[in-house]
């Protein structure tokens, strides 16, 4: 993703819990929508994309959404690693 798309990205919901913070995205210019999952304890994240019908389940319940193969789902990836790398979009 360059920083031109990044922009275009709106946060519609965000929560955490217990160490997890998940993100509902969505862009306006592509009409994408994306979940972001990042575990602090594991410095693990997960981002993947939602068809918006699902987005709000999709957003309560990431990991039954990314298992069930509902979601094209990237590998785990060390959030240093993210710091420095373009997000997949």
């Amino acid at each position: 993703m360059t920083i031109t798309e990044l922009t275009e990205w709106r946060e519609l919901a965000h929560r955490t819990n217990d160490g997890f913070d998940v993100t509902l995205f969505w862009s306006m210019a592509s009409n994408r929508v994306t979940i972001s999952v990042f575990h602090a304890r594991s410095a693990t994240a997960l981002e993947f994309e939602v068809d918006g019908a699902d987005a709000l389940d999709a957003f309560n319940h990431p990991y039954v959404y990314a298992a069930a193969g509902g979601a094209n789902t990237n590998p785990l990836t060390l959030r240093s690693d993210l710091d420095h790398q373009e997000l997949a979009g």
